[in-house]
């Protein structure tokens, strides 16, 4: 059957059908996780790929992965040519295959029916540790891959559903936390197993032929529908840029990402040709995972809900320079590669908004991890605490941005702290929303988020983050977030400032930590803010009485816990600051 020759009411049947199987896989993978990142963090992505490694459906949780799966499908589809049922594949391989760094571990299986490949089930999940001078793998002082930990090509991990012991071994071998890495691997390929068996009961039910010809229809439908949407916005060129703190080596030198967006017709081309030169620290990124920002661009600013397959590529084209932050030359360092993801995001934002003005949106926290590594003197083995912690989110056209959470790409969540007591020596003493970090504006910016750690053995500290010196910007004339911080020992006179990216700082036990997120830029002139929107805010402790009155011009007034709007005295106060 022709793709041309099925209805809608078919089409759809299929849509939903893998939809539901993508996501059962993702809930397995989930379910069985052994570590904190996957179980809690939730760091991690499923996908069903064709026969030519296009992804069919992808249930997303991490939008760059759109990006990553094809590409580490298309190296296992290059490098064997024996492909048969029951094997499995392992790669992690940022230029090989198409991991943003090598902590992205990607199992995929193949898909047979009546003895064809029909495609294949795979994952990306993040490892705890596969190794490098640092716990965690993620230097922010890494100048080329081979300081970034064990890096496999596409691998044949199982043959005939027998797992290759001598894989396993290896990256065991390679690892501080060996039952976690592994215990990941098997979930992930669990999760693969599961999504074949689905697969498997569909083509039964609904014919290989019928099945098949759904799957290349999803693919034109999507790019159809994404450009149409482009179709309707005005042709021109438009341009912006954004910058990273630093490299990790170099830092006192921020990142160029320069981006041009040229529209004509139902074609979208991004030019990144003018971003800086690769960076000497793990500041770089891969086409791959650029592809991937560009299409999670597209799906936000077009549908969110939009079904999520390679079709919505097809609809684009993106140009690097090689040698360039967005395109390094083998073998650049990579593994501190989201805040330059993020810069490129809300770089192609500000130069969309140009396009579509009622979608603007303001500079959110970017994104954080914090790892930490020892050894247990409870159960003598090396651990290591992966953390992800969000901030404040940009506003949007007519929205305040949301507080304390994931922003843009970023989509994983913050571990409880009840799990992180439980499962590593540390303990957290704050956990709250910083007041006024969010950036002014009629519609306010996010808040960032402190989290104060007290650490209860020796270990070794990293962090990888951004906006530490460079603040999340507003739009229209909305006011920048606070910036972020790190600071060791705080209030103490052993208190020190790590940068934005820094590896292996030694904590001794009873030392202390606090880590300051970004808040999200503020959104249009603040003096055009509600006051009753003020005043909630006062309210809630967003903002406090000092920056209603010198920032919104609105003056608020305080009797025990009440709290209520001087009308007088904020009709002055605008009104003079309107006239100034």
């Amino acid at each position: 059957m022709s793709a041309s020759a099925l209805d809608a009411v078919h089409i759809e049947i299929m849509r939903a059908s893998l939809e539901g199987i993508v996501l059962e896989m993702q809930n397995s993978l989930f379910r069985t996780g052994y570590s904190t990142i996957v179980r809690e963090s939730q760091d991690a992505s499923c996908a069903f790929m064709n026969a030519r490694g296009d992804v069919v459906a992808q249930h997303v949780v991490l939008p760059l992965h759109i990006g990553s799966f094809p590409a580490c499908c298309n190296a296992v589809i290059e490098s064997y040519d024996d492909i048969a049922e029951g094997d499995a594949f392992l790669i992690n391989h940022p230029y090989h295959g198409g991991s943003p760094h090598a902590p992205d571990m990607c199992v995929i299986t193949p898909v047979f029916h009546d003895s064809e490949l029909i495609g294949f089930c795979g994952s990306i999940a993040h490892k705890s540790d596969i190794g490098g001078p640092v716990p965690g793998s993620c230097s922010g002082q890494a100048k080329e891959v081979f300081n970034e930990g064990l890096h496999l090509p596409a691998v044949r991990y199982q043959r005939g559903y027998q797992r290759n012991i001598e894989i396993e071994r290896i990256i065991a071998t390679n690892s501080r936390t060996p039952e976690l890495v592994l215990g990941d691997i098997r979930g992930q390929l669990g999760s693969a197993r599961l999504g074949e068996k689905r697969l498997g009961e569909l083509l039964t039910k609904f014919g290989k032929t019928e099945a098949l010809a759904a799957f290349d229809k999803l693919l034109e439908l999507a790019e159809r529908r994404m450009r149409a949407a482009i179709a309707e916005w005005n042709d021109g060129r438009y341009e912006a840029e954004r910058f990273v703190d630093d490299d990790g080596i170099d830092l006192e030198k921020p990142v160029r990402i320069h981006v041009v967006i040229e529209k004509k017709g139902d074609s979208i081309t991004f030019d990144f040709t003018g971003s800086a030169d690769q960076t000497k620290g793990p500041a770089n990124i891969r086409p791959p995972v650029i592809r991937g920002a560009c299409c999670y661009c597209l799906i936000a600013l077009v549908d969110p809900h939009i079904f999520i397959n390679s079709g919505l590529m097809n609809a684009f084209a993106i140009k690097t320079r090689e040698g360039s932050v967005m395109n390094p030359r083998f073998p650049a360092p990579v593994n501190t590669y989201n805040p330059t993801v993020h810069a490129t995001v809300e770089a192609i934002f500000s130069a969309m908004t140009q396009i579509a003005p009622q979608m603007a949106r303001a500079d959110g926290c970017g994104s954080r991890s914090i790892i930490i590594g020892g050894r247990s003197t409870l159960a003598g083995k090396s651990y290591v605490q992966y953390e992800i912690l969000g901030g404040g989110a940009g506003a949007r056209a007519a929205k305040d941005g949301q507080s304390g959470t994931s922003v843009n790409q970023s989509n994983a969540k913050i571990a409880p702290i009840e799990i992180i007591e439980s499962e590593f020596p540390t303990r957290v003493l704050r956990f709250e929303l910083i007041p006024d970090s969010g950036g002014a504006g009629e519609f306010r910016g996010g808040m960032g988020i402190r989290r104060e750690y007290e650490n209860l053995a020796d270990a070794r500290f990293s962090i990888r983050s951004t906006k530490h010196v460079i603040a999340p910007y507003g739009a229209a004339g909305g006011g920048k977030g606070r910036t972020g911080d790190i600071i060791m020992n705080p209030e103490t006179e052993r208190q020190k400032r790590l940068p934005t990216r820094y590896a292996d700082y030694p904590l001794a036990a009873q030392d202390r930590f606090r880590l300051d997120t970004p808040g999200g830029g503020g959104l249009g002139e603040a003096m055009k803010r509600d006051p009753r929107r003020v005043l909630r805010d006062v309210q809630e402790g967003y903002v406090s009485l000092a920056a209603a009155a010198d920032i919104y011009g609105v003056v608020v007034t305080r009797n025990g816990d009440d709290f209520a709007i001087d009308e007088a005295a904020t009709n002055d106060k605008r009104r003079a600051t309107t006239h100034a």
